[in-house]
């Protein structure tokens, strides 16, 4: 069993495609069938099942495939060790955002992490929540920007700022006549909230005490879409404090503040525990702490460099 083996039957289980796995590896096709084949020989087990169109991973294969990934990941380490023990911080970052904190900070994240690292390439990629859990954990991506707590031992969770919710309610709604609302109270009939797999609809319904199997009219997948529900049907949504920049100057009169309790989502940088590659890591935190208002940013933040 060599390392090439394992990359080539982790690139096929990516593919399904003998051609492309092969070009993914920098291979000929019939060097990577052949060198899968040896490798399934030797472990006396099918990965895959060549006879499905496209080829399909067997359930013991699956097993193997995730043990491989997991295996290749820790052999970056020993190239990370290398990088970190001279203070490198080039090279590449794959980095995962959930949807609720994308359209907030990656319009300026782009350009400022541009002219702060130029020697620093990565890769951005929006998902929800169990999908970052699951593809972190098996070293596909190596970092990610989230709301936390998650509550997954096998991750370490770096606070970066913390983020009020606001309610904001049409004007044709009873609620409007009021100044401030309180979030245990707040009513669940004409609340348009979020689609299933958003950490933030399960927020919502938390500070507001209310039953998550209640039927609802329409669930969006865009907090900028519920808003505009609002504006149109009527009712009220729940936003993200960093949303009321993009609101314009009439909508912002709909706004209004929650309180006992204020509710407060807390957003995070997480990896894995063996992760090493400290000055990508500050990298990131330090871009992000350029986007976002000082009053947000966590108080450690402001203050240290993050060590791990």
């Amino acid at each position: 069993m060599t390392f090439q083996q394992l990359e080539y039957i982790v690139a096929l289980s990516k593919t399904k495609h003998f051609v492309n796995a092969a070009e993914m590896c920098g291979v000929t096709q019939p060097t990577l069938s052949m060198m899968i084949q040896k490798l399934e020989d030797e472990l006396d087990v099918k990965i895959f099942d060549r006879s499905k169109h496209p080829i399909e991973i067997t359930t013991v294969g699956a097993k193997i495939v995730e043990q491989a990934q997991s295996t290749l990941c820790q052999l970056n380490k020993i190239n990370e060790i290398v990088s970190a023990e001279k203070g490198d911080i080039s090279g590449n970052i794959n980095i995962a955002i959930i949807p609720t904190v994308a359209p907030y900070l990656l319009p300026r994240f782009f350009s400022e992490f541009k002219s702060l690292y130029p020697e620093l390439t990565f890769k951005m990629s929006e998902m929800h929540t169990k999908n970052i859990e699951r593809r972190l954990l098996l070293g596909e991506i190596d970092m990610a920007i989230l709301s936390t707590p998650l509550e997954n031992p096998n991750i370490l969770e770096i606070p970066l700022y913390y983020e009020k919710f606001i309610a904001y309610i049409s004007p044709n709604y009873d609620l409007y006549s009021k100044d401030v609302l309180v979030s245990g109270e707040l009513p669940i009939e004409h609340l348009w909230v979020l689609e299933e797999g958003h950490c933030l609809r399960n927020q919502v319904f938390n500070f507001c005490g209310a039953n998550t199997n209640t039927l609802f009219t329409y669930e969006s997948g865009s907090i900028d879409t519920l808003v505009k529900i609002v504006d149109e049907n009527g009712g009220y949504t729940v936003i993200p404090e960093l949303h009321v920049e993009l609101l314009t100057s009439a909508q912002k009169k709909n706004l209004r503040k929650l309180v006992d309790p204020e509710p407060v989502r807390e957003i995070s940088l997480v990896i894995q525990h063996n992760f090493i590659r400290e000055g990508q890591l500050n990298a990131v935190a330090e871009t992000i702490k350029k986007i976002i208002p000082s009053h947000m940013i966590d108080e450690r933040l402001k203050k240290f460099a993050i060590r791990i």
